[in-house]
């Protein structure tokens, strides 16, 4: 199958892999673990730096866990993560060309993928491809438009525009979770569990990480660069959305709600 042109709304910034590293399977794969059993063969589709795909691995070992992504480098940095007893192999792998034969795995899980793809559907029956029989497909995405936030504060709101519009041009889906039972069930599988959870930000700990993250990103990432590159915004408003970040993160009664639908399912 040929990959699509896909361009990665976020890519691969210090303040994008910060984020990244910062998953757990508690905190993102939940939903799965009551599932998983010593021995299965488990896939992480864009495992990115692989914190999530090592502590997968513990739960299933001795069976084979692999993790995959599109970027090289990324890969080098979940190679360099790992401990010398680390069961996990990481490869670049392309979503929509998956080198494993059929029925290779026990378990296909991907969290946080399907909402960057122009072919989320595609992307599934890849995915169910190299399930075998009885397999279990575990996936999670965000729901962008199901964010909330307070206090109220227009460049936030502006963050909010900017970041549909970026991904809309990119030809991926910002609020995927509310579409992703339907994609799931148009690649061909029966049997859907469908749950909801939410990375809650409001502790003054957590609101500095989060507003200084999306600070960072704001003005350094590919949020940046696509955003001015299409002509959806300016680096001064960018900057403004920035300090709108951290005046956020300072103020007591700030939160944020990021929400994702989650869905188990088998082919």
């Amino acid at each position: 199958m040929a990959q699509p042109d896909d361009r990665y709304s976020h890519g691969h910034h210090e303040s994008v892999l910060r984020s990244h590293r910062w998953r757990t399977a508690q905190n993102s794969a939940r939903f799965l673990l009551a599932h998983l059993a010593p021995g299965q063969d488990l896939l992480d589709v864009g495992c990115g730096p692989g914190t999530i795909t090592s502590e997968l691995a513990q739960l299933t070992a001795p069976g084979r866990t692999v993790g995959v992504d599109l970027s090289s480098e990324v890969i080098a940095l979940a190679r360099e993560g790992q401990s010398g007893a680390s069961p996990v192999h990481f490869e670049q792998g392309d979503v929509y060309s998956l080198r494993f034969e059929d029925s290779s795995f026990d378990v296909v899980y991907a969290h946080q993928v399907l909402q960057h793809l122009s072919e989320p559907v595609a992307a599934l029956i890849e995915m169910r491809r190299v399930l075998r029989p009885g397999g279990l497909l575990a996936v999670r995405d965000s729901d962008y438009g199901a964010f909330v936030w307070s206090p109220d504060d227009p460049y936030l709101d502006r963050w909010m525009e900017i970041y549909q519009q970026i991904t809309a041009r990119n030809r991926a889906t910002a609020n995927a979770g509310r579409h992703l039972a339907a994609w799931v069930r148009s690649a061909g599988f029966t049997s859907l569990e469908v749950t909801s959870s939410t990375w809650t930000f409001h502790e003054e700990a957590q609101r500095a990480w989060w507003g200084r993250l999306w600070a960072d990103r704001v003005r350094d990432s590919e949020f940046a660069r696509q955003g001015v590159e299409y002509g959806l915004t300016s680096a001064d408003e960018l900057s403004r959305i920035a300090e709108a970040w951290l005046a956020w993160s300072q103020d007591d009664n700030g939160l944020f709600v990021a929400v994702h639908v989650e869905v188990i399912a088998r082919p």
